[in-house]
């Protein structure tokens, strides 16, 4: 397939780039991605029609303990103090929460939470361990249509694994109360490390990432929903973290080698660091959309 359908404004769309899963080895198939001349939109298509065999069966790491987890996600604590600038107390629901560093420390802020994971293990240690209320289910779009309203709505990494993006971007909208905050975290296709690697990034992480949202695509799409962008980041100290990273996969996936890049890749990082800093030219970007 040489083209097809933006499956966000509809316009025909030629191919961008072919991948395989350099990030988990799980397969050796090829992948096909497009990018929207129109409004910039990359996605992947066909997406697989089973695509959980291309998730492992431990995709968390999950401790037993609270006094386990915590160390684990102290440097998460930003994430609290960027939400209270905008709203400080009340309902939270956060989708794809994984080892719960956010809900834990929302928790503690003195938040209610309300999570949706897929993950069986995942949700079990949510519920049984930080304690919250955690929604075991794959269908998202269905879940969110029993619940009700929240303050803040957090996706940390999630909307880019989602087959209609779009039409969760709806429903949330509509979840949130007036003055709500919905936060959204995701690779950033404006990136220094993706303009000059393209198929070989890790943030790509084919088939599992369905589509790379351009900044100003996802603000002006909330905007329909009248939400308006309050911050934007691509220097929060998560994103600098998943600069690190995608140096660290970049030179694995270069060398082919399915072993360690941690210090390689922390050397290039520190060497490229003044240049993520400029513009929008981090890895990841979150942008905190308030109603």
């Amino acid at each position: 397939m040489t083209n097809t359908l933006c499956p966000q404004c509809g316009r025909p769309t030629p191919l961008f780039m072919r991948a395989k899963d350099y990030n988990r080895h799980i397969t050796e198939e090829v992948f096909t991605y497009f990018r929207c001349v129109n409004c910039g939109l990359i996605f992947l298509s066909p997406i697989p029609e089973n695509l959980s065999d291309y998730y492992p069966p431990v995709y968390y790491q999950l401790p037993s303990t609270l006094e386990e987890l915590q160390p684990l996600i102290e440097f998460q604590k930003y994430k609290i103090d960027l939400v209270q600038k905008f709203v400080s107390r009340g309902r939270v629901l956060e989708m794809g929460p994984g080892q719960g560093d956010f809900a834990f420390w929302m928790k503690r802020a003195g938040f209610s939470l309300d999570v949706i994971e897929m993950d069986e293990a995942s949700s079990r240690f949510l519920r049984d361990v930080i304690q919250v209320n955690a929604i075991h289910s794959a269908d998202t779009y269905g879940t969110l249509q029993l619940l009700g309203q929240y303050d803040v709505i957090a996706l940390w990494q999630v909307i880019e694994h989602l087959p209609d993006p779009w039409a969760l971007i709806d429903i949330l909208a509509e979840h949130l109360t007036p003055g709500g905050l919905l936060v959204i975290a995701t690779p950033n296709p404006e990136s220094l490390q993706f303009r000059l690697v393209k198929h070989l990034w890790g943030h790509l992480d084919a088939p599992r990432h369905l589509e790379l949202i351009p900044i100003d695509l996802l603000s002006k799409r909330l905007e329909r929903t009248g939400l308006k962008r309050q911050l934007l980041t691509t220097n929060d100290q998560g994103a600098l973290i998943h600069n690190r990273v995608g140096w660290e996969y970049i030179l694995g996936n270069l060398s082919g080698r399915r072993v360690s890049m941690r210090y390689p890749g922390a050397i290039l990082n520190r060497l490229m660091r003044p240049l993520e800093s400029i513009g929008r030219l981090g890895s990841i970007y979150t942008a905190y959309f308030q109603k």
